[in-house]
């Protein structure tokens, strides 16, 4: 019985060391929830891609390139012909007779471009076929003073885009904006330097003064002119 007491108060002690769990307030368990609860995704980024710039790097590639997702324009089924591109500016260099075409992409899957070239009511001319990423093409062997008519083609697996028939092409005179695939462009005549001007001035001008020194040479035959009567010596006083 001895060892009772002795017994009874080492169990007090061991029961006494044992930490009490106590219960987190309110605040607690929110702010723990707070932090167990994930952040909101970053918000999107989009792609580096410009529809309208000369050899674009196809979106689906910067994609995959990029250290981080970024999203790319909605396109079309592949399944489908492409949307018509959209005709951009058109500079005309008169000095060489040549232009140069700009255009940006449709949005839709584009496996190549080719340019249509009309003069007037004349046949249409059919370019090469360009590269899916080129925007731009120059044009050369243009009449000086003549009138086209250009037009933009996208195509892929599926078909080609759409062109306007000959005289719908919807623009409302040369060298309008155009919005659609086509465009007119109108080649201005070759410019003419300041020597060929004064040359040209200079040669009529001498022309000119020959007609009128035969001219009057002719009347001056043909109908004579009154001589004045010699003037006869005086005798010497």
């Amino acid at each position: 019985m001895l060892g009772s007491p002795c017994l009874l108060w080492l169990l007090a002690v061991t029961f006494s060391l044992v930490p009490t769990t106590r219960p987190l307030a309110p605040q607690a368990l929110k702010e723990e929830e707070e932090d167990e609860t994930p952040g909101p995704p970053p918000p999107a980024v989009l792609c580096d891609y410009d529809s309208c710039r000369h050899l674009q790097v196809p979106c689906r590639e910067l994609q995959r390139a990029g250290p981080k997702a970024c999203l790319c324009p909605g396109l079309s089924s592949p399944a489908q012909p492409p949307a018509p591109p959209r005709l951009g500016e058109v500079h005309v260099v008169a000095e060489d007779s040549s232009a140069v075409v700009h255009w940006c992409a449709p949005s839709s899957p584009v496996h190549q471009y080719w340019l249509l070239l009309r003069e007037g009511s004349g046949a249409t001319q059919k370019g090469p076929p360009l590269n899916s990423t080129v925007r731009q093409a120059e044009l050369k062997g243009l009449k000086p003073g003549g009138v086209y008519v250009v037009c933009v083609v996208a195509a892929n697996g599926a078909g080609e885009s759409s062109v306007p028939p000959a005289g719908a092409e919807g623009l409302e005179g040369v060298g309008g904006p155009a919005f659609g695939p086509c465009g007119r462009l109108a080649v201005p005549p070759r410019p003419v330097t300041l020597v060929h001007t004064a040359v040209g001035v200079g040669t009529v001008l001498a022309l000119l003064t020959c007609s009128a020194l035969v001219w009057h040479f002719c009347l001056r035959e043909r109908w004579g002119c009154p001589h004045r009567p010699a003037s006869q010596p005086t005798a010497g006083l």
